[in-house]
């Protein structure tokens, strides 16, 4: 069963929660995070990223931007400033996007259940940005971002968390981008009950995004564990930051592509091919309405695609509707063998609309796009049950998280 603990969280004081508040740091590069932090101190962009107060060409993996990342923390902890909470807690979150609301619980999840695939994992990491999150956390002996968790959701928890959403938060902002967030602090008893409850209630967690962020809390934990001589397996380092959400609050929304060119084909050429083992009419609106159903914007015209091939036959991963554009379009027809290096492909999160397809098409950026379905969180649960991983780019969560709100030091 999850161990998800109360802890003592770094944390600004409500006034200066909006100012410090960043998105997390892989979703921008470095030009748009300077913007973001632009006339504002306090930004955790300034931990987070930076590089945005170095000059410009600064290798991102220098020891400068590591300094530079050390000495903003120091000075935002006096600045803002972040506070230790006095006492351990559990820590209820929400996010409001538009009419949505998902609501987690932060708290400090275990190494050695993500060691022990407890948390269960669905996507490969990086070894160059596990290098850099890792000696992130190691300089700043700080958790600085969350992991993003999700669980299948439990009656119980969710009645402790709808009862303290009734009390006034602890803080509660809107972001710029229309993103109401607040945060609760649960209190002694209940951060108890509601640990218990998920070591007693909740079999696995399972990582919906940040990766990286837990594959860095382990390598710390380990560097630590081997430099202690005296570990017991309780102290904070053993531990990082999460948010837990259940699963039925959350929402996925498609990661659309856009291919550079027809792989030396004519347009006529290319449906020719498509047209073998799809079905192509003139599609209704822009976004498939169900899965295994894709929209293709080509030539100025969104068509729709149905397989004529029975996707319920196919396993786990391959019924994915990523997997079914993959390898019956992508690789066969457009040579893109490999996703994850090909030059020739981009990726699309779907909070941009398909009107962003029909952009980059019409100047000329893409030959094609294709708008996605998307990925359900109980075949991403149901892929990491299986100990599978799921293609690059399955899965665009939003609203995202915002760093800065709590952090867990060790």
């Amino acid at each position: 069963m999850a161990v998800f603990n109360a802890f003592h969280a770094l944390m600004p004081r409500p006034e200066k929660a909006a100012q410090v508040a960043a998105v997390p740091y892989d979703v921008v590069n470095t030009e748009e995070a300077a913007a973001l932090a632009e006339g504002n101190d306090l930004s955790f962009l300034r931990v987070s990223r930076p590089e945005i107060e170095l000059p410009a060409g600064t290798d991102l993996y220098s020891d400068e931007v590591y300094a530079k990342a050390v000495a903003n923390f120091k000075r935002l902890c006096k600045a803002a400033p972040l506070e230790e909470d006095p006492e351990a807690n559990l820590y209820v979150y929400s996010l409001k996007m538009g009419d949505r609301t998902q609501t987690g619980v932060a708290g400090a999840a275990s190494v050695a259940d993500y060691d022990a695939d407890i948390i269960k994992k669905h996507e490969k990491t990086r070894r160059d940005k596990e290098d850099d999150r890792a000696r992130h956390v190691m300089e700043l002996r700080n958790h600085t971002g969350p992991v993003f968790l999700t669980y299948r959701s439990n009656a119980e928890i969710g009645a402790i968390v709808d009862e303290i959403k009734k009390e006034a938060p602890y803080f509660s902002f809107t972001a710029a981008d229309g993103i109401t967030h607040k945060l609760w602090k649960a209190g002694a008893a209940r951060s108890q009950r509601l640990s218990k409850l998920f070591n007693d209630k909740v079999p696995f967690l399972y990582i919906a995004d940040g990766h990286h962020r837990a594959a860095s809390a382990s390598r710390a934990a380990a560097a630590c564990r081997q430099a202690n001589p005296f570990h017991t397996g309780q102290e904070d380092y053993n531990f990082f930051l999460a948010v837990a959400f259940p699963a039925d609050e959350l929402r996925i929304l498609p990661y659309n592509r856009a291919v550079k060119d027809l792989n030396g084909m004519t347009s006529a050429e290319f449906l020719k091919k498509l047209g073998e083992k799809f079905t192509i009419v003139p599609a209704a609106a822009p976004e498939p309405a169900k899965g295994g159903q894709f929209c293709m914007y080509l030539d100025g015209k969104w068509s729709l695609l149905t397989p004529k091939f029975d996707i319920s036959k196919l396993g786990v991963i391959e019924r994915l509707d990523v997997s079914i554009l993959q390898d019956n379009v992508l690789a066969p027809l457009l040579g893109i063998g490999d996703p994850r290096t090909s030059k020739r492909i981009d990726f699309i999160g779907g909070i941009r609309g398909t009107k962003e397809l029909e952009k980059v098409v019409s100047q000329g950026k893409a030959a094609a796009a294709f708008s996605m379905y998307p990925t359900t969180v109980e075949q991403l649960m149901d892929i990491a049950d299986a100990g599978k991983i799921m293609p690059p780019k399955s899965t665009w969560f939003e609203p995202k998280l915002r760093d800065g709100l709590v952090t867990h030091h060790f």
